[in-house]
């Protein structure tokens, strides 16, 4: 069976670790005002990677809980991967230097393919490409904006890039602890060269025995949020269970 990694979400929205229901920022909910003690207590738990987004980040397109996210890293001690508002080389550059060990392009990627071409050139795998999907088809700007080109498409077009990991979410199932889309995941997985983190409606244990059952080795592993949070996943018991 092959082993997956289990990213524990950070969603940061004004200063605060929260969960959206499928990316909408009216419903959030507050779970942690202290951001940085969360990403200890999931490091605690066992984890061996924290995955961080800065929501207002993401509709801003600029860093919005920087002072957040710097918190979370001189408190943690295993990587961070982070996403949201990173646009520009100079945004790459910032959080890779400030201890970030990989940076998430979602909307950039869309829009700035070159960039990331050039940040995987300049930071060998730290850098992973974003796939937010709705039906299908990839959103941007926070998922508030739906493009034309499909998620397999968009994977494509990194193919010979470098890119680290392709964090692919499917939004309709975001925070909805209804399962995670496993067919586009695979199908992903199968398509790409690029390893796969799957993301988007972990609800329980069996979720996660469903995408390991998979045993794809192309899926390097999964995000958990709203379920780690509500106490619908252990995460001890996740961890043993994904470790294969």
């Amino acid at each position: 069976m092959t082993s997956l990694t289990l990213y524990p979400a950070i969603d940061l929205k004004d200063g605060a670790c929260v969960r959206l229901r499928r990316g909408d920022m009216d419903q959030a909910t507050v779970y942690s005002d202290d951001p940085a003690a969360q990403a200890c207590a999931w490091q605690d738990a066992g984890c061996r990677w924290l995955h961080v987004v800065d929501l207002n980040g993401a509709f801003a397109g600029a860093a919005v809980n920087a002072t957040a996210v710097s918190a979370i890293l001189e408190a943690a001690t295993v990587p961070v991967q982070l996403g949201g508002g990173i646009r520009d080389m100079a945004g790459v550059e910032r959080w890779l230097s400030a201890g970030v060990r990989r940076v998430i392009l979602g909307s950039a990627a869309v829009r700035d393919p070159a960039l990331v071409r050039e940040a995987c050139r300049a930071y060998p795998s730290r850098v992973a490409v974003g796939i937010d999907a709705r039906d299908g088809f990839v959103a941007t700007d926070g998922w508030a904006e739906t493009s034309t080109l499909s998620a397999a498409d968009l994977a494509a077009r990194f193919a010979d890039a470098g890119v680290a990991a392709i964090i692919y979410t499917d939004i309709g199932r975001d925070g909805m602890l209804g399962g995670l889309n496993l067919q586009q995941t695979a199908d992903l997985a199968t398509a790409s060269a690029i390893p796969v983190i799957a993301s988007g409606g972990v609800g329980s244990l069996d979720d996660l025995r469903a995408l390991s059952a998979l045993n794809h080795a192309n899926i390097e592993g999964v995000i958990v949020g709203r379920a780690l949070y509500d106490g619908r996943v252990d995460p001890t018991e996740a961890l043993t269970l994904l470790d294969g």
